[in-house]
């Protein structure tokens, strides 16, 4: 199952988001890419942003990667991408200035990172959780979620596969 948690300031809040999940790879969809050896070779340090339009906010994100492949989350607000985060596999990465409103999380995993193309180009999978996440920022408090990218027991989210023509990039 992969879990997502919120907290509210310091107070955790849980909201328990409906259905199940099967492992992540089940639900992915895959693409070869053709890339050069030196076009891949550099591999973004975890935590890196790699896109940001919405920094600035006091929402935080929190991504947690138990799997073995390095992940790049992605909160798309309406149409347009926000902001873009490289979680290397089996760690933690945070964004902590996110504005207010109302995220679509997608994700890819895979090997080979191609800073250029902003893709993986080995064994690359591309998902998308099926709730939406919700940050808002009071005169108290604000909006943290953790999401956790592996299955786990008695998580609370679903994904479904993305096709990677509709990845946003």
């Amino acid at each position: 199952m992969i879990h997502l948690r919120p907290l509210a300031g310091a107070i955790l809040a849980s909201v328990l988001l409906t259905g199940s999940l099967a492992a992540p790879a089940s639900a992915s969809t895959r693409e070869t890419v053709a890339v050069s050896s030196t076009e891949a070779a550099a591999r973004p340090g975890n935590g890196k942003i790699l896109y940001d339009r919405i920094s600035g906010g006091r929402g935080t994100l929190k991504v947690k990667n138990g799997t073995s492949r390095d992940s790049v989350v992605t909160l798309v607000r309406g149409r347009s991408k926000a902001i873009s985060i490289y979680v290397r596999a089996r760690s933690t990465a945070s964004v902590t200035d996110v504005r207010d409103g109302t995220y679509t999380i997608f994700f890819t995993s895979g090997s080979a990172f191609s800073t250029s193309r902003g893709r993986f180009t080995r064994t690359p999978s591309y998902q998308r959780f099926t709730s939406r996440l919700r940050f808002t920022t009071t005169a108290t408090s604000s909006t943290i979620w953790t999401l956790t990218l592996n299955p786990v027991r008695g998580g609370n989210a679903r994904t479904t596969g993305v096709n990677p023509n509709d990845f946003p990039a």
